[in-house]
């Protein structure tokens, strides 16, 4: 399958690489984020006018940093062990504007114990924002832990209208 590339610019939460293969958006990723695969895995940059998927996937956010959109519509592909897909279709399924702490999608999986595991699996979420991960919070309902930055989250959050607490942001 071919996977290609397509950097945007936005004036909300500056520069994101959106990553597809054949017909699915399979990454979404910030300049500096955490758990970023090596540039040479998103293939050819290829331009956004000219790719269907990349065009809509681009369109789609856009959309949704502008207060257009509560969500997307778009074909995606999630490549991640078992325990990850779990998490990740937990994730999936918070709506918009709501928030989950690391602990409550733990026992949604069973074990509360497994908090840690949910965080690092929330961690490595290759479609954030579509994937809602920062929507995910501290138990204390503090930001903890986004790959995309704090600051980021904080915005994504405020954009949904998201409750968080000004002495939990950092």
């Amino acid at each position: 399958m071919h996977t290609r590339h397509v950097t945007i610019t936005t004036d909300e939460i500056a520069d994101v690489t959106l990553v597809a293969t054949g017909d699915a958006l399979v990454g979404i990723y910030y300049p500096e984020h955490w758990t970023r695969p090596d540039r040479t895995a998103f293939g050819p940059a290829v331009d956004e006018g000219d790719d269907l998927v990349l065009a809509e996937a681009a369109r789609q956010l856009r959309q949704y940093l502008a207060g257009r959109r509560t969500e997307f519509d778009l074909p995606t592909a999630l490549a991640g062990n078992d325990f990850q897909q779990r998490v990740w279709a937990l994730l999936a399924q918070i709506p918009f504007g709501e928030t989950v702490t690391y602990g409550e999608l733990a026992e949604r999986l069973g074990d509360r114990r497994l908090a840690r595991m949910v965080g690092q699996a929330v961690g490595h979420n290759p479609l954030s924002i579509v994937v809602g991960c920062h929507r995910v919070v501290g138990a204390s309902g503090s930001l903890t832990g986004y790959a995309g930055g704090l600051e980021r989250k904080q915005f994504l959050l405020a954009l949904e209208g998201s409750r968080v607490p000004a002495s939990t942001l950092f």
